[in-house]
This record gives C-alpha cells, sequence and structure tokens, in this order.
C-alpha cells in the first residue's frame, strides 16, 4: 500500500464534488444552535462594513407596502452595526395617484416622464409627503418594537442639482431633468454627524428651478459622488432572473428560474438587448448600476424588495440573495498560491474526514502548491483541481478536483475541468487521465474512456493504491488551433 506521501492526488481526491446537488454553508456548523452559527457566520460581515458608505435606492412603490415598517427596521439595524447610509425613494405610484385624482393625463417617452408644470406640483406634493412618512418611521422608537432605543437622526436637503433633459427626439420634457451634480461635501458633513441622509427623486437649478428626476440616476450619482462602498437598489419583483443553462445538460422547460448571482458591469447592455422582458425599473437600475461601475463603485447589488429578509442576507451571507455587479469579475479561476492553503485545506477536509481522501497537511500541500488552480469567490476557494505532468509519457493526471457542495451544480465543474485542459495543452500533454472510485459516469460524461493501470505512466503505476481499486479514466486532447 502506498505511503500518504506517495499516493497519488488524483487517487485521493475524487471527482464526487463536481455534479452532486448541495446546500451546505461554506463555513461548518459549529453548534446545534442555527441562530449562534448564523449570527457567528455574520460577523465578518458586521466587521467589513462598519463605517463603510452604502446608497440604498428603492422605488414609490415600498412607500404603499403594508411592510414598509420592516424596510426601515434593516435600515435602523444597518445604522446602528455603523454604517453610513443614503437613503433614495422613487415616487411614482404617489405621483401618478395625486395625477389621477387631479383629472391630469400624464405621458411617458422611452420611460420618462413629461413633467408639466400641473405635473411638477404632482411632484413636489408627493415627494415631500414621502420625506415625511419616511422620517417619521426612522423615528419611530416604542419599547415593544424594534425601534426601541433607537435614535436615527435624518438628515435631508438640496443635495442633487440637476438640469433640463431638454428636447430629445421631438419630445420636450419640461421640467423633467438629470443630474448635474452632487454636494459630496455637505451631504458627507450629514453622514459623518452620524445621521441617515434621505434623498428624495428632484433636483434644483442654480437659478431656483426644481426637475423631476429618477431615482436610479439620482442614486448613481450620489453613490459616485461619495465614493461609495456599495450601490444597493431594491428593485420590484423577484430581481434579474437567470435566463442561462446553469450545466452542459438543457434545462427543463419547467423548471424555476434563478435569480442571476453575478454580472459584469460591461455585460449589461448587450443584457437588456437581448433580454426584451426586462422591465423599464429594473433596466434603469441595470443602466446606473453598470455606469456606477465604470465610475469605480466597486459592488452594485439589485436584491428583490419582496423577500423581506433579501436585504440582509445580501449584505451578511456569501451568497447574498440578488445580484452583484462589479466592474472586475467576482469569482476568479486562477493558479493557486501559498496564501490559498488554508482554504484548499478546508475545501478537502470534510472528504478526508470522510475516508474519501488521505489527508495531506498543509506542508505537504505547500510542496506542491504550483500544480493546483483554484476557483476564489469574494475571497473564498470555493474549487481546486491540481495537475501532475508526467512529459515524456504525453500524459496528465487530473488530481485533487473538488467543488465545494453548496456551489455544485452550477457549471463550476466544467469550467474547471476546461480550464485544467487547457493547461495539459500548454504542457504539450496529449492525454489526460483521473482516478476515481465514485465519479466515473461524470468524466465519461465529458469524454474520459476507461483505461486501465497498465495505461499509467510508469512513476505512477508503482504508486497505485491497489487497495482503493480505483478505476483509471484517460480523455486524449485534441490540440486546439
Amino acid at each position: 500500500m502506498a505511503s500518504r506521501t506517495t499516493a497519488s492526488a488524483g487517487d485521493l481526491v475524487p471527482a464526487d464534488a463536481l455534479n452532486s446537488e448541495g446546500a451546505e454553508p461554506l463555513l461548518e456548523h459549529t453548534t446545534e444552535d442555527p441562530f449562534l452559527d448564523w449570527f457567528r457566520h455574520c460577523t465578518p460581515y458586521i466587521h467589513a462594513h462598519r463605517g463603510r458608505t452604502f446608497v440604498i435606492a428603492f422605488g414609490g412603490e415600498a412607500l404603499n407596502d403594508a411592510r414598509l415598517p420592516e424596510l426601515v427596521h434593516d435600515i435602523a439595524l444597518l445604522h446602528g452595526l455603523g454604517i453610513r447610509l443614503v437613503l433614495v425613494h422613487g415616487a411614482r405610484p404617489q405621483i401618478e395617484r395625486r395625477l389621477a385624482e387631479r383629472g391630469i393625463a400624464f405621458q411617458y417617452v422611452n420611460g420618462l416622464r413629461v413633467t408639466d408644470n400641473a405635473a411638477l406640483a404632482c411632484v413636489k406634493e408627493a415627494t415631500g409627503a414621502a420625506r415625511v412618512e419616511i422620517e417619521a418611521l426612522l423615528s419611530f422608537g416604542l419599547a415593544n418594537s424594534p425601534m426601541a432605543g433607537v435614535r436615527i437622526p435624518v438628515a435631508s436637503g438640496n443635495f442633487v442639482f440637476a438640469r433640463p433633459i431638454g428636447v430629445l427626439n421631438g419630445t420636450d420634457y419640461q421640467h423633467t431633468g438629470a443630474v448635474r451634480r452632487i454636494d459630496a461635501v455637505s451631504l458627507a458633513q450629514r453622514l459623518d454627524q452620524g445621521a441617515v441622509a434621505l434623498i428624495p427623486p428632484i433636483g434644483y437649478s442654480p437659478t431656483g428651478e426644481v426637475f423631476n428626476l429618477t431615482a436610479a440616476d439620482v442614486a448613481r450619482a450620489v453613490a459616485i459622488a461619495l465614493e461609495a462602498d456599495k450601490l444597493i437598489f431594491l428593485v420590484e419583483g423577484e430581481g434579474l432572473q437567470d435566463r442561462r443553462p446553469t450545466t452542459t445538460q438543457p434545462e427543463p422547460a419547467t423548471q424555476a428560474r434563478r435569480i442571476r448571482s453575478h454580472l459584469l458591469g460591461a455585460e449589461v447592455a448587450a443584457l437588456l438587448a437581448e433580454d426584451k422582458a426586462i422591465g423599464e425599473d429594473l433596466g434603469q437600475a441595470l443602466r446606473a448600476g453598470a455606469e456606477a461601475c465604470a465610475h469605480g463603485i466597486a459592488r452594485v447589488h439589485l436584491v428583490g424588495r419582496n423577500d423581506p429578509s433579501a436585504l440582509l442576507r445580501e449584505l451578511f451571507t456569501r451568497d447574498g440573495a440578488g445580484t452583484l455587479m462589479t466592474g472586475e469579475p467576482y469569482e476568479r479561476l486562477r493558479a493557486a498560491q501559498s496564501t490559498d492553503i488554508p482554504g484548499i485545506r478546508k475545501l478537502l477536509e470534510p472528504m478526508e474526514r470522510a475516508g474519501i481522501l488521505v489527508p495531506r497537511s498543509a506542508e505537504e500541500l505547500e510542496l506542491v502548491i504550483d500544480r493546483f488552480q483554484v476557483t476564489e469567490l469574494d475571497g473564498a476557494i470555493i474549487a481546486c483541481a491540481s495537475l501532475i505532468g508526467f512529459p515524456q509519457a504525453g500524459i496528465g493526471e487530473l488530481a485533487c478536483v473538488a467543488v465545494h457542495p453548496a456551489y455544485r451544480a452550477q457549471g463550476r465543474g466544467d469550467r474547471l475541468l476546461a480550464h485544467m485542459e487547457a493547461q495539459a495543452r500548454a504542457q504539450a500533454l496529449e492525454r489526460l487521465f483521473v482516478l476515481t472510485t465514485q465519479t466515473a459516469h461524470w468524466f465519461r460524461e465529458r469524454g474520459f474512456l476507461p483505461g486501465s493501470v497498465e495505461d499509467l505512466p510508469e512513476e505512477r503505476r508503482r504508486q497505485y493504491n491497489e487497495a482503493r481499486n480505483s478505476q483509471v479514466y484517460i480523455k486524449c486532447l485534441q490540440t486546439q488551433r
């Protein structure tokens, strides 16, 4: 029987993790109390968010929702955790209701309201009433409520300077405007004093005019001006659905679509052009988020407002509850470094405890770390694989293939395999083999054919652990031109 130090990593780590289902959290449970585990796992995010600036935008629909107090309670919690908050609210339903009550016709062109004098009066009334309602909820402090003992100063004012949109394609938008600049200095002073800033979707000009703006445009401009750490859109409905296939197998027509977990800002234009089912409000948030990313905002979040737990799950769990938009890839497949060894060990340890793998110490991994490729998600190692080359035989061993249970069945195994095959081709290897005890079917579906121990290079045959009786599968690598 081969010793632990000479046994092949491929023989030790079968690829069971590549295609099985799982929903385990990235951190293991340490107690029998789910709340205690959850609370402890939130700790890194509590520390990371303290002192950061978040801009949160939501539509006027939230103000008509009976669950608005719950949203305000979450905002109070974020404020209590030391997060600097700017709230940007919309008022479209409130404006439309006032227009309808007065029998005033209103017109939208390309998703923007044409704001005449009568409509502007309704805009002023609706936004003023919304501000008062939100301020009242943030001032609520009864002893038997979640707001007990909370003191949240609210700052609102003329932080937004605007200009008229003017005439576009023959349409005069009159008092509908666009953000010209943000008084970031005054706004930052209010945040430094511990206030929550509350900004309506209106702006002012140096000549004293008032303009009707979109909440998405205001939130984008505020986030950029403050160099905010996060821009968060609470969107109507479930959020941005993922319409892409998640595996190599066709997706059943009846399968419910999932929320798209990540999106690059540069992908937004193509997405909006391809997916005509995206509504105007969500489209505005996507466009504003993409522009924010292009101007240096590291993270933009789109979270479905109808899920009362979504905001907190998005901010205090690794997987979140909505769509994260970034300027750079949030998930990277890259060469491993010595600093990744703790993450690789945490990924492999559950299989070692189950007896699937022969345990490897950090020192042993350190000696072969240059063979590893890892998938990094928000600083965590969620997948890894190792390539051991036998160049004289023109063959390589795909070893230590593992994907964390919480991230399986999402195509990561296929991407990892394709990446490792490319690595093998770069080393001028013509074939790739794996040794597995439990996942032969996964490799067979991806072009690996049954082999035998005699097909292995001589050095590998000497190390083969007969007691494990691992199956050999081999794939020929076609040279890409």
